[in-house]
Formats: structure tokens, sequence, C-alpha cells
């Protein structure tokens, strides 16, 4: 794998981003670069961004380890992966770096990068880094191999939740304190915050906005990778609430490593045959058909493209080539050319029945697993194991929650206008 020089790239719109991902050990790496291959060969300009600390040398073909910059694997196709060690080390002797004067003060003694190894988190954070990198980057398609499910889907949330806690935290209408904290601390005798403090709160806000709205952008979707069985199986039953939660769309899910059915052999036959049942089990459950278009929001079935065994690991260019073509963007999966629309949307009723009517759409939901809180202008929402606090619409704010029941996949909330904060009409 050598460096060079990129081609010219489009300098308009948002890149096509396909975050792939799925239960531990079902192949995502080998699905994510041949989803790549397959773009640049169409002749996309396509970085391939793997969180595998080892990154996606091997399924690559690559003769050494892939490096953290993007380096040309072939014509159209870079690769890069994420090091959360050297992005521990650049971080933490920044900060060390900026407070230098304040531990100059403590005595303590400064640290050498050599002896810093990362700390727990710092996979997240790291990935959340090459995700901003990459997204202000000349890209027309990038694909990202993401930890497995679970891990994956809180990464995605945590721009959300980071940039509502320094939100809180450090509220942007204070920092206009900075510039009377000299006069305030001379008349109270009390301390302001240093203002390089603000100063990396709004840095890091704006580096967090940067990847939330790679990840919330309409061309941004979701891969999902499972091998065909009943611990996949769970695994999906679980995750499609999260996707749901989070408004993640998927335009995919990919059953990998499928026996052939034809086989002779007994028992790679019985194999295949429980591989087949659970495809159409997973056809049933996840596929297009499987449910119908509200007409206000994404459809809620997934197009499903299995990927057949190769009768060994995925090596190289040539047996990913021979995948690409089940992988294809140009497929099914594609955002839709018409305008992307939020998935919860607002339904004014106050004319028929006095009341607005919030849908979010939880396909798979059980009642029980689904909770509900309004606190201040915030809805806290829970499904399953996943949680999200979403800030209400102006309008919504100005209203009490009257009820909510979940019916055919779609939680409705409503809102009944308060007659004491709602515009009167003359």
């Amino acid at each position: 794998m050598t460096e060079s020089t990129a081609p010219t790239a489009r300098t308009t719109g948002t890149p096509r981003t396909v975050l792939v991902t799925g239960p531990g050990g079902a192949g995502r790496t080998t699905v994510a670069a041949a989803t790549a291959l397959a773009a640049a060969r169409r002749g996309d300009r396509t970085l391939l961004l793997s969180a595998d600390p080892a990154g996606p040398g091997a399924v690559l073909g690559a003769p050494a380890a892939v490096a953290v910059e993007p380096a040309e694997v072939t014509p159209g196709l870079w690769a890069a992966r994420v090091d959360p060690a050297d992005y521990f080390r650049t971080e933490f002797l920044a900060l060390q770096e900026r407070a230098a004067t304040a531990l100059d003060m403590l005595g303590a003694r400064p640290l050498d990068g050599e002896e810093l190894t990362e700390l727990p988190g710092a996979e997240q954070f790291a990935l959340l880094q090459a995700l901003r990198r990459a997204s202000a980057g000349d890209w027309d398609v990038l694909v990202v191999d993401l930890p497995p499910l679970r891990d994956a889907l809180s990464v995605l949330a945590l721009p959300e939740r980071l940039r509502r806690l320094l939100g809180r935290l450090l509220p942007a209408e204070r920092q206009a304190a900075r510039a009377l904290r000299p006069m305030i601390a001379q008349l109270a005798g009390v301390p302001m915050p240093a203002g390089w403090l603000y100063g990396a709160a709004a840095r890091r806000d704006e580096e967090l906005a940067a990847v939330q709205a790679l990840i919330e952008a309409p061309t941004t979707t979701v891969r999902l990778v499972a091998e065909p069985g009943p611990a996949a199986g769970d695994a999906l039953r679980v995750a499609r609430d999260g996707l749901s939660l989070y408004g993640l769309r998927v335009d995919a899910l990919v059953p990998n490593k499928v026996l052939p059915t034809d086989s002779s052999d007994a028992w790679l036959a019985t194999l295949a045959a429980q591989q087949q049942k659970c495809l159409d089990e997973w056809s049933e459950e996840y596929g297009s058909a499987s449910g119908a278009d509200s007409g206000a929001g994404p459809r809620s079935g997934w197009p499903v493209r299995a990927v057949r065994h190769l009768g060994r690991d995925a090596r190289g260019l040539d047996d990913l080539a021979d995948l690409g073509p089940d992988l294809d963007l140009d497929e099914d999966g594609a955002p839709d050319p018409e305008p992307y629309r939020d998935p919860w949307w607002v339904e004014d009723r106050r004319e028929e029945d006095g009341l607005l009517v919030w849908s979010l759409p939880l396909p798979g939901a059980v009642k029980t697993d689904v909770g509900l809180v309004r606190r201040g202008d915030e809805l806290l929402l829970t499904v399953g194991p996943f949680h999200r606090i979403v800030p209400l619409a102006a309008a919504l704010r100005r209203c009490t929650v009257s009820g909510a029941a979940l019916t055919d996949g779609v939680l409705k909330v409503r809102f009944t206008p308060d007659p004491g904060l709602w515009p009167r009409t003359p």
C-alpha cells in the first residue's frame, strides 16, 4: 500500500456515507471493504475507515498494516484506521500544555508522550475524531467499518449526548461572562472559570456538531451485517429499537457467509437449510415488503441482500470484487432521490381533536419496553435498553402531554395546547 496523489474530488455536496456494523464475527470488515471497492470501481472517490485496531489490511490483501492517514489501495479507493493510542496521547499532551500554568502552581510534573497509554473510552472518542476528519475531506463515498452492533449504536448516539451535556454544564449565554471575569473577580473576590475552558468547550461542540451532522445527514445510512442464525436474530431485534430511537436509517440487512443450497454433503446441506429458514424469517420480519411506507417517514423495511460464502475468508481485491455485485450502493439501499423527510413528524389535529400528535416510528418495539417522561422542554424516551433525550419543537413546548399509544410500530404522543401559553386567535 503506497501513498499517492489524490485525484480531483468533488467540491460540493455531502459524501454518501455507509456505516457498517453487526454482531461480532459476522464479517463486518469484509462487507465494508467490498462495499468500498464496489463504489471505487464505479468511479467514486472512496475512503474506507476502520475502527478495528488491526485495520482492514488483511482483508484488502495489503502487505503492511493500514496507516492512520488515508493511503491509496487501488485506483479510487483509500483506506485508513483509527488509532486510539495516538489520539489519546495527542489530546492529553494538548490539554497538559494548555493547563501548564495551573499544573506548575500545583507542583505537578508533566508527563511525556512515551509514558501515556490510552484509558477506557478512548476508542469511542478516537472514532468520533476520525469521522470528523473524514467528513471534512473531499470524498464521494465514505464507508466506515464500525465496532460490533451495541458498541456502534453507543458511539453513534454519543455526539448528541455530549453536546447536550456541554450545553448544560457550560451554556452559551454564560460565555459572555469571560469578558467581565476580571472585573467580577475584583468586586466579588470569586475567581471566574478560566477563559480557555469555555474556548475548549466551544471547540469540542463544533467538532461534535460536525460528526452529528454527518451521522444525521440524509446521505448517511447503516448497513447491518449478520451471519444467519438465532443469536444474530436476537441481536437484530434489540438493535432495531436503538436504530429507530436514534433516527438511523438502514440501507440493507446483509446476511453474510450464506452457504449454497445444492451441496451433496449432508452436513453442509443441513447447515444451508437452517440458514435458508433464517433468511426466510428475516425477509418476513425485516424485508422491504414487511412494512408499508407511512408516507411521512422512511420505509420501515430493510432490503435484505445476502452475500454468499466464498468457502474461505475473503483476502485481497479479487475476493472483494467477487462479493461486490451483491453490495453495490446503486441497488435498493441507495438514498431516495426525493428530499429527505424527518422520520419524526408532528400532525396538527387541533381543529378535529384539539391536539398535536408527535409520531415516532418504532417498528418491532413492545409496549412494555417503551417509556416516556416529559421534563421541561425535553422528552425522555426509553425503548428497551436504549435511552434518548429529545428536545421538543417550539409548538410542543407550549403544550402538555395528554397521552401516548404504540400502534402498528408507531409511538403517537398526544399534546394538548396550554391556553395560557398558546397564541390566541382574534
